[in-house]
């Protein structure tokens, strides 16, 4: 896969790249281990907040939930929204909300994500969250005694954060680590390539100390050709830094030993080395590099970007791994979508005359012979049996249950907005960046505006 660009990015300029970890410079095998963790987040939800064991019953449907919806926690609504915030199509439990429906509830309004009602399923993290999310909106229709929806995705949250925070999920990586860890040795390859170059290397994570140790020695040290382990090839390597807060807080830097993990407090200024916390005001200022120096690689579109971007004026990239499946499938889609869009051209022109023969008639009292009035009718409406079943072949490429993640109907999504105002480029993983030198311009396309077509 090739690079994505929005904005210019002139690799030559910057002096320091960081990475998060998970899901970023770390690849998971994403369907393996949201099943383990949407098994486990269940468990707990019996265990610690009471939930009937009837859930115990329930199973993983890991194309249920796509990157990019938001939660409607008060009507407890699985939603896709376009670019401008409107409802394009939505779920309410295991079933799609029609038409009618949907625009009752929700109409021509906008949906407000910093609303404390609406949730962000942003990240592949987010899959267990959503699928288990709508499985018990669906018990809660048939009776099942839950409490109401908004309750309901909290407790969700909260379990799932708890399995994240208490060793649940670390443990099981920890014990099957090659069942949910993929190791990409161009990974590797790159990033002693850009130490050659003289690029400082930073890894900025939410994961403790032991855990990044655990996949970095696994991810990181059998491919190195040019250091001894992973902790000579990253300059400075944050842990625990409790992102979006470590681009907003001032909290403090704490040194860690990487032979023992005793941590001490961090005095004066920030140097190669392995730390918790901190923030990254002081780590730029440590660097002597101003913001656009500097760029960031996550896969969290408010996490790692979106804070970067109003802070610090960090360069962005951002991994987003569903969408290697969906270039994919808009290849192999390519000629059904063609032909669309020859049979739209079709439509219009045949609406066009209609709207033609509406004004002579208005404006100048000529009246068209209604067989042919009938007759353009009817050709409108085979061109729309014919887009109908070309729209519904088009659709079995894509989620089943959800289409493109990148698009909501002929708009841009909700997440593809995001990315492309806050990421400056975009990829499927990090190592695709190995075909490009470290010295790249990256330039976008020109984008064509309504006006120019």
């Amino acid at each position: 896969m090739g690079i994505f660009i929005n904005r210019t990015l002139n690799l030559k300029r910057i002096k320091a790249i960081g990475f998060d970890m998970d899901y970023t410079i770390v690849r998971y095998n994403t369907e393996a281990f949201e099943h383990y963790t949407y098994q486990e987040v269940i468990k707990k939800l019996v265990s610690e907040k009471r939930y009937p064991e009837e859930i115990l019953k329930l199973e993983f449907d890991f194309h249920r939930v796509i990157q990019g919806l938001v939660i409607d926690k008060k009507k407890g609504n699985l939603l896709k929204v376009s670019r401008f915030g409107k409802v394009k199509s939505s779920y309410h439990g295991l079933h799609p909300i029609d038409f009618k429906e949907q625009q009752r509830l929700y109409g021509n309004g906008v949906i407000d994500l910093s609303a404390p009602h609406i949730q962000s399923l942003d990240t592949n993290f987010a899959v267990s969250n959503g699928v288990i999310y709508s499985q018990l909106v669906e018990l809660k229709k048939k009776g099942l005694p839950f409490p109401d929806f908004e309750t309901l995705a909290d407790d969700v949250k909260e379990v799932l954060d708890i399995c994240h925070s208490d060793g649940t999920l670390k443990n099981q990586v920890r014990g099957n680590i090659s069942k949910y860890i993929i190791q990409d040795p161009e990974v590797v390859t790159l990033l002693e390539r850009y130490k050659r170059y003289g690029k400082k290397l930073l890894i900025i994570t939410n994961s403790d100390y032991n855990y990044t140790k655990l996949l970095l020695d696994y991810t990181i040290n059998p491919f190195l050709k040019d250091h001894n382990d992973w902790t000579e090839l990253f300059d400075i390597s944050v842990t625990l830094a409790s992102k979006p807060r470590f681009f907003n807080t001032k909290t403090p830097f704490l040194s860690i030993d990487p032979t023992t993990g005793m941590m001490s407090n961090a005095e004066g200024k920030i140097t190669k080395g392995i730390y918790q916390g901190g923030f990254a005001g002081k780590l730029q200022t440590d660097l002597s590099l101003e913001g656009d120096e500097i760029l960031y690689l996550g896969d969290h579109i408010y996490g790692d970007v979106v804070s970067i971007k109003k802070t610090f004026n960090w360069r962005t990239a951002l991994v987003l791994d569903p969408l290697k499946e969906e270039i994919d499938a808009i290849k192999k889609s390519a000629p059904i979508q063609i032909e669309i869009d020859k049979q739209m051209a079709v439509k219009e022109s045949l609406e066009l005359l209609l709207n033609e023969i509406d004004i002579r008639k208005t404006e100048q009292g000529i009246d068209a012979p209604k067989e042919e009035i009938n007759r353009l009718f009817n050709d409108i409406d085979k061109v729309n049996g014919v887009i109908s079943e070309l729209l519904e072949h088009h659709k079995k490429f894509f989620n089943p249950f959800w289409g493109e993640m990148m698009r909501a109907g002929l708009e841009e999504s909700r997440f593809a907005d995001q990315v492309e105002k806050y990421a400056c480029i975009y990829m499927t993983k990090v190592s695709d960046l190995i075909s490009y030198s470290p010295r790249t311009y990256f330039r976008p396309f020109r984008r064509t505006l309504p006006h120019e077509l």
